[in-house]
């Protein structure tokens, strides 16, 4: 597998020379554009807007835009010799307690090989040291042309560096805005049992069936077959009127698929303390208050002028 980058952790005084490797993995089908007409490939070209050549890869360099539109060329030596320290290192920068990571910052994942046999022991003490605690160690580093946040931590005695996105690249929820609702604890409990009869562990079992069915479709234009047909959906469903009862039939039948029928999939309802009878207080109550109020403060102001007048 090949490494993106070469590059050390910076912790401390210690330096570990590690290779950066992707974690992960697309197994996506990639398709190419046609020409409807003949079917032939779409090809998009790399052209010199000023002379008309088409350009190889090796031709092409980076600019920046200037205001006057014109393009300053930036070289890869420029960019080499950045007065950076962390560009040279993935710098452990302090550590944090793993529970307080938001997961929507969490980017990219990748593995941290060791680099080199006098890299062996300093990876080891790291790892053992993530192992034996709670926290995961904040880093900075520099891959792709940007300084980035990361978090290291421990799969199967390998260093994983995720990214961590900027604060202000994560948008805020209020975006969004949370909906309005009441419900009571009985539906609350419900959900809870549903949650426990829906047992998520392993996923090794997952499947991406649109891939599958995807590549089904090409494998049968390809062999002259007759592209399979799709299936008949079903009628989308009423909207729920009765929430505690699909909660039951959900518990039920989540626990009936995994055999699970020694215990009572009903939901019962929890107690719930009497609530006190509300006072009164009508529009016409809260005005005589006012009045009153208002009447007493006249009352001691008069008062207080004829005192001072006597």
């Amino acid at each position: 597998m090949p490494a993106l980058l070469s590059t050390a952790i910076s912790f401390g005084l210690v330096t570990i020379p590690v290779l950066v490797v992707p974690a992960t993995e697309s197994h996506s089908i990639s398709f190419r554009q046609i020409h409807l007409e003949d079917g032939s490939r779409v090809r998009n070209r790399k052209m010199c807007q000023e002379c008309g050549q088409q350009l190889r890869q090796d031709e092409i360099g980076r600019g920046w835009e200037l205001p006057d539109g014109s393009l300053m060329e930036v070289t890869d030596e420029e960019l080499d010799s950045l007065p950076l320290e962390h560009v040279r290192a993935i710098e452990v920068i302090g550590f944090n307690q793993a529970e307080s990571v938001n997961p929507t910052s969490l980017g990219h994942s990748y593995y941290l090989a060791v680099r080199g046999a006098i890299a062996a022991k300093p990876y080891t003490l790291i790892t053992k040291a993530l192992q034996r605690t709670d926290k995961i160690a904040v880093v900075r580093y520099s891959l792709r042309d940007r300084t980035r946040l990361g978090l290291l931590r421990v799969k199967d005695d390998v260093l994983l560096l995720q990214q961590l996105l900027a604060p202000d690249e994560v948008r805020s929820p209020t975006l969004v805005g949370a909906p309005e609702a009441d419900v009571d604890d009985s539906e609350v409990q419900g959900a809870l049992q549903l949650a426990e009869a829906f047992d998520a562990d392993d996923l090794s079992g997952f499947r991406d069936t649109y891939t599958d069915a995807l590549t089904e479709i090409i494998n049968a234009k390809v062999e002259g077959r007759e592209v399979p047909a799709a299936p008949e959906q079903e009628a989308p469903g009423a909207p729920v009127v009765d929430l505690m009862a699909a909660l039951n039939e959900s518990v039920a039948k989540a626990r009936a698929t995994r055999g699970d029928t020694g215990q009572d999939a009903t939901v019962h309802k929890m107690t719930t303390p009497k609530k006190r009878a509300a006072k009164k207080s009508t529009t016409a109550t809260v005005k005589k208050a006012a009045a009153a109020s208002t009447k007493k403060t006249a009352a001691k102001q008069a008062s207080g002028r004829k005192t001072r007048s006597a």
